[in-house]
């Protein structure tokens, strides 16, 4: 079975990936955690979604909106949001919209170009799971989400911000 990283409480710690991905040509498993595309979820996602056997996850590319999950959001497991080049940064702002605008409680997943230089600015706007492109570690992970101690704005991870800190 896969691993990816999970970081929960501020520390980083290896897990398994229940899910499979499924590509637009791949046939769905009979049984199984599965991960789609927006297509396919958006064509074959209703009826994966009333079964009770398994969890449903949707991999979002940076090109995607979405907004589109809203109305589904209850019932998805996970939400991979799609990094094609580490330098892309449309997915932060999909997971702050996930976690701030729509609530989701769910995983918000970092998939593709992740690197653990991201860490700190991927946990701020809300993801928790990471499949990590360059091999680092889970300690490597804690040590880069927990690199800043003072940040200057608020964010979907919801830290005091330096100013109210000082004017305690």
């Amino acid at each position: 079975m896969p691993r990816l990283i999970e970081l929960a409480d501020g520390q980083a710690r290896w897990a398994d990936d229940a899910f499979v991905h499924i590509t637009d040509e791949d046939a769905i498993p009979e049984t199984g955690d599965v991960i789609l595309t927006l297509a396919r979820f958006e064509t074959e996602g209703d009826a994966l979604l009333s079964s009770n056997s398994r969890r449903v996850g949707v991999r979002i590319e940076s090109d995607q909106e979405v907004e589109v999950l809203a109305y589904d959001l209850p019932r998805i497991a996970v939400v991979a949001l799609a990094f094609p080049k580490y330098r892309d940064g449309r997915a932060y702002t999909s997971a702050r919209l996930l976690r701030e605008r729509f609530g989701y409680q769910g995983q918000v997943r970092a998939v593709g170009d992740v690197l653990q230089e991201q860490a700190g600015f991927m946990v701020r706007c809300g993801f928790d799971a990471f499949e990590a492109a360059d091999g680092a570690t889970p300690e490597a992970w804690t040590k880069a989400a927990g690199r800043f101690r003072h940040v200057y704005q608020r964010a979907a991870d919801g830290r005091e911000v330096a100013f109210e800190e000082r004017a305690r």
